[in-house]
């Protein structure tokens, strides 16, 4: 078989063949939507890894990978009857000029934020689709803080939020102490659920992405027991036989070693 040459064409063809039940690959045919579904929301991920690690050459691997996704999801499709990548990019081409109506259309700047105007169309075209409620169209798949995120700011759009901070802080204390207070595994299960989504409304309160706040403070945390370890190492010592208050002296260690 040859492949055609342009880097999109040729990466099609590849997939076609793939997929082909005769001749591909075994793994290949075998997958479905809901199969390479998990993959997909892997490779979306790497890429935010790469970018956070400021690797260029590792960025344009991940986002080749996460490219390969749309192709064989589009190519399910275009095998099942229902649309191909050419309409996926068409797809998506005319909801980029629908939602930039004073960039490429007639629509004169209303002065009103990107974000307004962004939300507004995309109302809109919820609408249109059927929905029912402010809380339509918000992905199940989407990690647990931020669909806690955007479901509050849906709510708000709505007129149900704080005014201030001190709302929002308040409900955190109280999720804390319902917690505190739970009597079975039940009931903490879904006291530790209000207590972080409490959490995020303090966090978007204050115009911080709850999401990307964990993930930094996840990053942190690594970093300084990393750091633990091996201070821990260098001394002559199993971190893990160390007590409490030796290991919390190495944590402060690692802490002021950042600093430095």
């Amino acid at each position: 078989m040859t492949l055609p040459t342009e880097p999109l064409d040729r990466l099609l063809a590849i997939m076609a063949r793939l997929r082909d039940p005769a001749s591909g690959c075994e793994w290949d045919v075998a997958q479905t939507f809901a199969t390479i579904a998990p993959y997909t929301i892997e490779e979306a991920y790497e890429v935010a890894d790469a970018i956070e690690r400021g690797d260029m050459a590792e960025l344009r691997e991940e986002l080749g990978d996460l490219l390969l996704q749309v192709v064989f999801h589009s190519r399910m499709a275009e095998e099942a009857g229902h649309f191909d990548f050419e309409d996926v990019a068409a797809a998506i081409g005319s909801k980029m000029e629908r939602r930039h109506p004073h960039i490429f259309g007639e629509e004169a700047e209303s002065g009103q934020s990107r974000e307004i105007r962004w939300e507004a169309q995309k109302a809109t075209e919820r609408e249109a689709k059927g929905a029912t409620s402010a809380m339509d169209g918000v992905a199940l798949a989407l990690p647990a803080l931020m669909r806690a995120e955007k479901l509050q700011k849906r709510a708000a759009r709505q007129g149900f939020d704080w005014p201030d901070t001190q709302g929002p802080v308040a409900k955190l204390a109280e999720e804390a102490q319902e917690l505190a207070e739970a009597r079975n595994e039940a009931e903490r299960i879904e006291e530790a659920g209000d207590l972080l989504f409490a959490a995020v409304n303090v966090a978007r309160a204050y115009g911080v992405a709850a999401e990307d706040a964990l993930r930094a403070a996840n990053a942190k945390f690594e970093r300084r027991f990393r750091a633990m370890e091996n201070f821990a190492k260098v001394r002559g010592n199993e971190f893990a036989a160390l007590t409490l208050d030796q290991q919390e002296e190495l944590w402060q260690a690692a802490k002021r070693a950042e600093k430095a």
